[in-house]
């Protein structure tokens, strides 16, 4: 009796251990169907889109210009060089003073002229006293022609005695003068009234007639020297803008072409076009290199942000999310041609038109063809 109930409680207990098993083994494969499921319904979704900022290309008026190096030249500006050759023996003023019209500037040793001038003086004085000598005879011989005395022969030759004395003596007068003239050259004088610039020379120096004393400045309008290629010569014209700008390509000051040269320059070959320049804070100097913006005309252009352009060698480019299906966008990788920054933005040549969508931000994460999407730029 007792075997038969322990029998049967033994196989109670594998019954259960066994339903237990199955309901375990269910529920795994269960477990894994539904794994299965959700990867095949990820995998069958593919990639998610990222999302990006977009800006739509727009166009602005773009100012189609050039940039040159210019020279800054005064119109108020006067080079003293020496009109004769010597020794400087005092230099009366320093660089940066101010001075007015005809004041003495420097002094050449006048030694050799002051003996020059003294000797046609003298000279001249003899001449004098010849000429007093030669009336008087000719006086005196007109009376004995007179008188019938003597020949009229004897009264000619006195006339032409005193005539040449006359002659000698207006001569000496002109060489006198002149001996005055170059002695005063020997002090240089201010031009005009101004500032003193650099003094290259010294107490002491031999200056020739080619020799650089100083300059004059008179603080005023500057004038910019252009040099425009050959290749652009013929889009000059009378009023064109010009802007001269600073290292930061900043407008410093503005003006308009009032001059262009006839000829070609057939050393750098090209054509001088000069700009009258306002110097109203005396920011700029004369002799001064600057960039000069030739403005050659306004355009419609569209611009993209610096920041979204992508260099490759000399080629740049920008990705612009495209529609792709059922409502979705793909970011494609486009070429570009700009040309100048305006502000913050490219101004594009070719490549993009209005309103395009080019992708601002995570460039750096993206491939062409993949799915992006869109959302407003700040």
């Amino acid at each position: 009796m007792r075997s038969s109930t322990s029998q049967r409680t033994s196989f109670s207990a594998y019954a259960g251990r066994g339903t237990i098993a199955l309901l375990a083994l269910g529920l795994a494969v269960f477990t894994v169907s539904c794994k299965g499921g959700s990867d095949t319904s990820a995998h069958a979704q593919g990639p998610q889109a990222m999302p990006v900022k977009v800006e739509v290309a727009r166009n602005v008026p773009v100012n189609d210009t050039s940039e040159y190096v210019a020279t800054l030249k005064s119109r108020d500006s006067a080079v003293v060089m020496p009109q004769v050759e010597g020794v400087i023996t005092d230099i009366y003023v320093h660089s940066g003073e101010l001075v007015d019209s005809g004041k003495p500037l420097m002094q050449i040793d006048p030694s050799k002229q002051q003996a020059t001038v003294k000797s046609q003086q003298d000279a001249h004085a003899a001449q004098q006293a010849n000429v007093a000598y030669a009336r008087e005879q000719y006086q005196r011989i007109s009376g004995l022609y007179a008188a019938g005395v003597v020949s009229k022969q004897d009264l000619d030759q006195s006339r032409t005695a005193l005539e040449a004395a006359q002659a000698q003596l207006q001569s000496l007068e002109a060489q006198v003068h002149e001996q005055q003239v170059q002695l005063h050259y020997y002090k240089v004088d201010a031009p005009r009234s101004g500032m003193v610039g650099d003094i290259p020379v010294h107490v002491g120096d031999k200056v020739a007639l080619t020799t650089v004393l100083t300059t004059v400045d008179k603080p005023g309008s500057l004038e910019a020297y252009v040099y425009v290629p050959v290749e652009r010569s013929g889009d000059l014209r009378m009023g064109l803008p010009v802007q001269l700008v600073d290292s930061q390509g900043n407008v410093v000051a503005d003006s308009r072409i009032t001059f262009i040269a006839p000829q070609v320059d057939n050393t750098t070959q090209t054509v001088l076009a000069k700009a009258m320049i306002a110097n109203n804070q005396e920011k700029l100097r004369n002799l001064q290199f600057v960039r000069a913006r030739v403005v050659w005309g306004t355009q419609q252009r569209p611009v993209v942000p610096v920041l979204s352009v992508s260099r490759i060698g000399d080629q740049f480019f920008v990705f612009v999310a495209e529609p792709g299906q059922n409502g979705s966008f793909v970011a494609h990788q486009r070429p570009l041609k700009v040309g100048q920054t305006v502000g913050n933005d490219y101004a594009v040549l070719d490549g993009l038109k209005p309103g395009d969508r080019v992708i601002v931000s995570s460039t750096q994460f993206l491939v062409d063809g993949m799915p992006v999407t869109p959302q407003s730029g700040a």
